[in-house]
């Protein structure tokens, strides 16, 4: 079996011993290369004192042969070397060193100390710790910390080791001690150091009382003031601090692993001196494991009637959604646990997405927190950092359990599908943990390094686009869609919730201000331009600053009536121009309907001939799907040529242009085909396009009409714009019967199974 290597660090004047921190200088580039790729793969690593000035060809003969397999906590670049900070963990006998692609790697054996009886290693021990105390009174460098430290140690090499590095100055005694392999050989050379050190430390106490003698009254009692000042601060304060925190640890209600490791980590930062760079991080993850809320939870409220009024309280329409939410919350109640899937709310801007998240945790009686993920490209923003890095701290997660203080909030995760991924890691994958029922029990923050318990926590989520999630993340969701306002439901909205609180929020009364209905709906028709009612929310604020202003100048003197004819007065120029139907029909030219941000629209597509050879413009910005489906619509022509009674011929004497105005707009998405087909088909048959009607629909190269989504909002700009007649696929008629009337019944709907039905009806003979 070959043996494992070890990548190996010479120090000079250093000895590293085992369960020791170290902190060292490392400026050859050879010893750099070794511990930046010891750090980034969390390796351990060898370290040797070295025993000449310059190592020969044969490394063992020029460094101690007893050294310490480390690990390595922390590693900063200054400007011409590392600093690197370590922790020994055992002793280690080099048996070879060698080179390799410029990196020294060596072969150990580990150390077996020989065993010695309790009652020995008990008397030596304690006479070793007389004389440790002894020593330290001479010294005031000592702090607190660490002669507790050394009281605690009762393991006989431990003790050893520790107190070597901390009392024993000189290296030869030190390695004398490290390359010893009977405890009690051990312990005896300890113990005779030390009281070579005490006679040293005597020596220079005499030295510097006579130096003292020397010195002026007044600055003696000064710097005694100071070095008072100093241990009373030592003593007092982080003593006591860390006492209260062992108790915060002992009393809490962590699990055992996390109360385990949080009395691991306490100690080390006992050892550590305040100006250590870890000790503030320590500081930090112990503060941040007593903030977060164990075993902490609220009680759910389990009334769904309460639920439903709720919900119709803070909510106008969605009752397909209100449904599902309590259907929802009825099977948890019953199972006692959060459902298989997070619910995942799709649709524009401004639909209430997030409104209803908070009515849920409302109807809960759940604490609620949101936490919004769009533009996280860094896997650690959701995982956090490890400890060993610089401003290391816990991802977004466990922050924002901290923030919740309950181990079973509403826990929103707003805009799921603008996350993205780089070098820097894939934000989605880390996301997949937090959400599967599977792994969230056992959640692992790289900060925490202890498992968090995500179970009980009611994960929802909102999107925009469903097209832009992941599909293993919307694996793990289920998808519930807000779609557009129609004008009645925005009018309901207006009239029942947003007047009522715009008018609170602006100091002002039902006395000072009145909409009438007219005003609210030509505001909603002629003034926004949306799917949701954000914009609406802001115009009608727009009137409602003016009223203030006027109520504040002229006093509350009147009513201040909004009606249709005086808007002009608030709101200045209507802002949103509707385009209708064309005047009349014309060749080449055709309405398709197209799902946008803002709700639907109607899109003009024009196309013309012109002398060529076969080739297509595609002008307007269209986006790679919308130039897949012109190929596409030519083809479907073609293939039928002879049946429309088209010359094959004249398609490679023509080029074909095609054109969607506004071309300063990105227009993308699969439902033109249909749109796209009829208007070159018109082109090439010189056939008029009726200018009453307007179409969606994909296509196929056979001619078969394709299903397409969004139909809510296209159908409802069809009905702004002031078409009558409308062409879907024959495959969405049961999403038409799902609509509200107010769309359904001033429209004429044509279903189309293939582009033949489309003709029969676009086309004016």
């Amino acid at each position: 079996m070959k043996e494992q290597k070890y990548k190996l660090i010479t120090l000079v004047g250093v000895v590293n011993f085992p369960q020791m921190p170290i902190s060292c200088d490392i400026r050859k580039d050879v010893s750099k290369k070794s511990i930046i790729s010891a750090f980034q793969n969390a390796e351990q690593i060898v370290f040797v004192t070295q025993t000449k000035n310059n190592i020969s060809g044969n490394v063992v003969d020029s460094i101690n042969y007893t050294g310490c397999l480390s690990e390595i906590l922390n590693v900063e670049n200054r400007d011409d070397f590392l600093q690197v900070q370590a922790e020994g963990v055992e002793r280690v006998r080099i048996k070879t060193a060698f080179q390799e692609n410029g990196i020294m790697y060596c072969t150990i054996e580990k150390i077996t100390p020989t065993d010695i009886s309790k009652e020995k290693a008990n008397l030596l021990i304690s006479t070793a710790k007389e004389h440790f105390v002894e020593f330290a009174s001479f010294d005031n460098k000592f702090s607190p910390e660490i002669m507790r430290l050394v009281d605690t140690i009762n393991e006989p090499n431990s003790f050893v080791d520790a107190v070597a590095t901390i009392a024993v100055r000189n290296l030869n005694k030190q390695l004398t001690i490290l390359n010893e392999n009977c405890t009690e050989k051990r312990l005896e050379l300890l113990i005779g150091y030390l009281l070579d050190e005490i006679e040293i430390a005597k020596v220079n106490v005499e030295l510097s009382k006579k130096v003292h003698k020397s010195m002026d009254k007044n600055q003696k009692e000064y710097y005694l003031r100071e070095q008072m000042k100093a241990i009373s601060e030592e003593l007092g304060d982080d003593a006591s601090e860390f006492d209260e925190i062992e108790q915060k640890i002992k009393s809490g209600k962590m699990p055992e692993e996390v109360k385990k490791k949080a009395l691991k980590e306490l100690n080390r930062v006992k050892k550590l001196p305040n100006a250590s760079p870890d000790y503030s991080v320590l500081r930090n993850y112990l503060d941040t494991l007593l903030e977060l809320p164990w075993g902490e939870k609220t009680t759910d409220n389990k009334d769904l009637v309460r639920a439903r009024q709720i919900l119709d309280e803070d909510h106008s329409g969605l009752e397909k959604v209100k449904d599902r939410i309590i259907e929802y919350l009825a099977v948890m109640h019953l199972t006692d646990k959060i459902g298989g899937q997070i619910i995942c709310f799709v649709g524009p801007p401004g639909v209430g997405k997030t409104s209803i998240a908070k009515s849920i945790a409302r109807a809960l009686d759940r604490k609620f927190v949101k936490m919004s993920v769009g533009g996280v490209k860094d896997e650690s923003e959701i995982r956090g950092h490890r400890k060993t890095y610089v401003g290391a701290m816990p991802g977004r997660i466990i922050y924002n359990m901290q923030q919740a203080g309950s181990m079973n909030p509403v826990f929103l995760i707003d805009e799921i599908d603008k996350m993205s991924s780089d070098f820097r890691g894939d934000p989605t994958s880390a996301m997949l943990e937090v959400l599967d029922p599977e792994q969230n029990a056992v959640f692992r923050d790289n900060f925490l390094e202890v498992p968090f318990d995500l179970s009980n926590v009611l994960f929802l989520a909102t999107a925009n686009n469903i097209s832009d999630i992941p599909t293993p993340l919307l694996d793990r969701m289920e998808v519930i869609e807000l779609s557009s306002y129609t004008l009645n439901e925005k009018f309901a909205i207006a009239k029942e919730h947003l007047i009522p609180k715009l008018v609170a929020e602006h100091g002002i009364t039902n006395e000072d201000i009145k909409f009438e209905d007219d005003a609210i709906k030509t505001i909603i028709e002629k003034y926004t331009y949306e799917a949701g009612v954000r914009g609406l929310e802001r115009t009608l604020a727009t009137v409602c600053r003016k009223v203030a202003v006027k109520v504040v100048n002229l006093g509350k003197t009147e009513q201040y009536l909004i009606t249709k004819d005086n808007l002009y007065d608030y709101l200045g120029a209507q802002k949103v121009v509707i385009d209708g139907k064309r005047e009349m029909p014309e060749v080449g030219v055709v309405s398709g309907l197209a799902y946008t941000t803002v709700g639907g629209g109607v899109l003009t597509i024009e196309v013309n001939l012109v002398l060529g050879d076969g080739k297509i413009i595609m002008t307007g910005r269209l986006g790679d799907v919308m130039q897949e489906s012109a190929k596409v619509a030519l083809s479907s022509v073609i293939c039928k040529a002879e049946q429309y009674g088209i010359d094959p011929e004249i398609f490679k004497k023509r080029d074909l242009h095609i054109h969607v105005p506004e071309g300063a707009v990105k227009k993308d998405g699969p439902s033109a085909g249909c749109a796209l087909a009829t208007a070159i088909y018109s082109a090439f048959t010189n056939k008029k396009i009726d200018n009453n009607l307007a179409m969606t629909g994909e296509i196929t190269i056979r001619g078969n009409v394709l299903a397409i989504g969004g139909l809510k909002e296209k159908l409802f700009a069809c009905v702004r714009a002031g078409i009558t007649n409308a062409i879907v696929p024959e495959q969405n008629r049961e999403d038409v019967k799902e609509l509200p009337e107010d769309i359904t019944k001033n429209l004429n709907i044509t279903y189309a199974k293939t582009f033949d039905d489309v003709l029969k009806v676009a086309i004016k003979n």
